[in-house]
């Protein structure tokens, strides 16, 4: 049984995360911080949680909690992932990891030492839709993989722009909040990682000191080419993933979402075939496999390394944007 303590008390928590941790048998939500009391007070009731804490040490020295789920602005997650982990707890960190590689490799490596599961919250691999896509790639459908292709681009909603868009301190950015979620995608689909990048990025209306678009593409071990946009901008562009093969091709749209929802279809020597795909509840998926993992049956569906080298490529990808040349893709060590 999961007992949880929230660190942020954030809109992905209150979204989604609270449901699915609730969705687990015998889970718990015991408690939540936030910098702000009357903001973490009210956060609590709304969402039934009884203990509302500004103080991270408080929150951890309740020994009921066994899990904490961070959703903090980017530049305090190292911090507090090592201050949960050294106290003993299982930790699940919103993407990015971390502002530094550096920093993201010692959040993975102090969980291993201790014992505990460390997961990043990469939703999108726990998609029915992209489920249903590796297993068209994995079985052959498509042929040797020769290039893929991620349309992100979107309107990032009023009430989540903030910092995303004026604080680069704070990890703001198109990079940090959605390459990284392209780039794990990618390396979920094709088990592989990119080796090298080239980039572009500006500012399209939005960005206040960091990027709102940044297009790239990633050279791979394989010999195949991934394309990616991503932007904060672009309200009517929808989203999607493709991936193009010697025998075949995949095509999926509004499948770079939170909801289950998409559509899929296979296009190969046949003719054009729509794709099925199970159409359940992303976080509920990921809360389950990250719960096993912790009882040992299992692994996170997307653990430390994976937090580790999505961050690694959208590193990269930034790099690449502002000096303008070939950057290889650093993995420190993993």
């Amino acid at each position: 049984m999961l007992r949880w303590g929230l660190i942020g008390a954030s809109r992905i928590a209150s979204s989604y995360i609270i449901d699915a941790m609730r969705a687990q048998e015998g889970a718990e939500v015991l408690s939540v911080l936030s910098s702000d009391q009357k903001r973490g007070e009210r956060f609590a009731s709304e969402n039934r949680i009884n203990d509302s804490y500004t103080d991270l040490d408080s929150l951890l020295a309740d020994d009921r909690v066994n899990a904490v789920y961070i959703s903090t602005t980017n530049e305090k997650h190292h911090a507090q992932a090592l201050a949960a982990i050294a106290a003993g707890k299982n930790v699940l960190c919103e993407k990015p990891l971390a502002m530094a590689l550096t920093d993201a490799c010692e959040m993975v490596k102090a969980a291993a030492d201790k014992g505990v599961t460390f997961a990043t919250n990469h939703h999108l691999r726990n998609a029915g839709t992209h489920l249903a896509i590796k297993d068209l790639i994995t079985s052959g459908r498509i042929g040797n993989v020769l290039s893929a292709r991620v349309f992100h681009a979107v309107n990032l909603p009023e009430h989540l722009r903030g910092w995303r868009i004026n604080d680069a301190a704070a990890g703001g950015g198109v990079i940090p909040d959605i390459t990284v979620h392209d780039a794990d995608t990618i390396r979920f689909h094709l088990d592989e990682d990119p080796v090298e990048v080239v980039a572009k990025a500006g500012t399209s209306g939005m960005g206040e000191g960091v990027e709102d678009s940044v297009m790239s593409v990633w050279s791979m071990p394989s010999g195949a080419m991934v394309q990616t946009h991503e932007s904060f901008t672009h309200g009517f562009a929808g989203t999607g993933i493709e991936f193009h093969g010697t025998e075949g091709s995949i095509f999926a749209r509004n499948v770079m979402t939170q909801e289950p929802v998409g559509a899929i279809r296979l296009v190969d020597a046949n003719g054009e075939t729509p794709v099925d795909y199970k159409n359940h509840n992303l976080y509920h998926r990921s809360l389950g496999l990250f719960t096993n993992a912790v009882a040992g049956t299992g692994h996170p569906s997307a653990d430390g390394v994976d937090g580790i080298k999505s961050l690694a490529v959208a590193l990269a990808v930034r790099e690449a944007a502002q000096t303008g040349k070939l950057t290889p893709v650093n993995y420190g060590g993993f």
